[in-house]
Parts: C-alpha cells; structure tokens; sequence
C-alpha cells in the first residue's frame, strides 16, 4: 500500500543572480514495508531530495502527499509536528546526546514524539526494542562507551520507538566497516517489515543495495532509471 508520494517535486537555489535547478519534477511513490534506495554520484540531488521528502526543507514546486495531506504546503510547526509523531530519522553518525544513556535517548524520543503510552508501558517498550536491536544489555550505558557500531543500533532504536510510518535514512552505513553495516542494514530491513515501514534510504554502498525493495537511480535532478532491487 502506498502512504507516501513525491509529485513533479522541483527544487531551486539561487547562487548569486543565478538560480540553479537541483530537483527537475521528481515523481515517486513509496509503499508501506518496503525500502527504496536513492543512489547516485555526488551532486545527483539525492540527499536534496532525502530532506524534501523528510519535510527539512520545502521543495519549490510539487506536492509531497503523505496519508493524502500535501505537507509542502503546511506550515512549520505542522511539519514539526508530523515529522516528531510520524517520521523515524538515521543519519550517517548516530547523533546521540552525549549525556544520556541508552535508555534515556529512547525516552527522550517518546517525550518527543508525545507518545501516549503511560511510563511501565514506555519501559517495556524501549526494553522490547533494546532486545531487537541486541542493546539491552548496554541500556545504562553512556554514548562514549559505546563502539561505532553499537551507536548507530542505537540509533536505529530511537528512530524506531515510537514507530513511525516513515524512516528516513540518509548514508546510515557510511562510518562503518562491512561487517558492521551489514548488521545495521539487517536490522533496518527487519524493523522495516516487522513494524510495516516506509523506508526511503540515502546510499552509496552497492552492497546495501540488495536490502532493498527498490532502487532510484538520479542523475542531475532527474530518475533516470528505477528498478526493483536483488532483495536480500
């Protein structure tokens, strides 16, 4: 099913008296359990479009619908609020408050979120998501104990608690080794269907590739081949 669409998106900057088209009318549509790569050279407009479609930036053109609200034309704190409530974010460094502990970072995404789960239900979900992502054991543990690899699991359990519909991960293996990436893309794909995501992933790596659904090829602005993926 898809809850997520991208129409005839465009997105200019001006440079100076010059104005410069990044996104020339992206059209997509992103269906539920499913994760869509966007791959590219440097420049193609893929994290540009990561960030549109994450409701970071607005486009110039074009709507963005999501559950059948065109979010490009909402307002700021609308868009903060769909993004707090709806949307899962993983970036290339896991971002972690260095003052927390693992417990605390999911928490703090719950109280974010405004979730309305009361406080034993909050523990027990964050102890249920600690466990999927093999971190209970480090639940008191402080960011800077924590290896690269148990950070971004981490990381990956806070943008997941509050079960968003959408996940949005921009190069979420780019700072580890091939073994490391590969377990973090094993859990992004497990979650994703486990909790019947939408996952739109940013990604150089061709060996990540084969944990998605679907793959977007961009070239400057512009889909220039879209195919389905080798799923893993």
């Amino acid at each position: 099913m898809s809850i997520f669409t991208m129409d005839k998106v465009k997105k200019s900057f001006t440079n100076g008296e010059v104005e410069e088209e990044i996104l020339k009318g992206i059209s997509l549509t992103l269906k539920e359990g499913e994760i869509t790569a966007l791959v590219g050279a440097s420049g193609s407009g893929k994290s540009t479009l990561l960030t549109i479609a994450a409701g970071l930036q607005n486009a110039s053109e074009g709507k963005i619908i999501f559950e059948g609200e065109n979010i490009n034309a909402l307002n700021q704190e609308q868009i903060r609020k769909i993004r707090a409530k709806e949307f899962g974010f993983v970036f290339q460094f896991a971002h972690l408050v260095p003052f927390l502990t693992v417990e605390e970072q999911l928490m703090l995404m719950l109280d974010i979120a405004e979730s309305k789960l009361v406080k034993k239900d909050r523990v027990r979900e964050v102890e249920r998501i600690l466990e999927l992502v093999e971190m209970d054991h480090r639940k008191t543990a402080y960011p800077s104990s924590l290896s690269g690899g148990e950070k971004q699991r981490v990381a990956v359990a806070r943008a997941m608690i509050h079960q968003p519909k959408i996940l949005f991960a921009d190069e979420p293996t780019a700072s580890l080794d091939s073994k490391r990436s590969k377990d973090v893309m094993t859990l992004i794909r497990n979650l994703t269907k486990e909790q019947k995501v939408t996952t739109l992933m940013v990604t150089h790596d061709e060996e990540m590739l084969t944990y998605a659904d679907h793959v977007i090829n961009m070239r400057d602005g512009v889909v220039f081949k879209e195919e389905s993926a080798g799923v893993y």
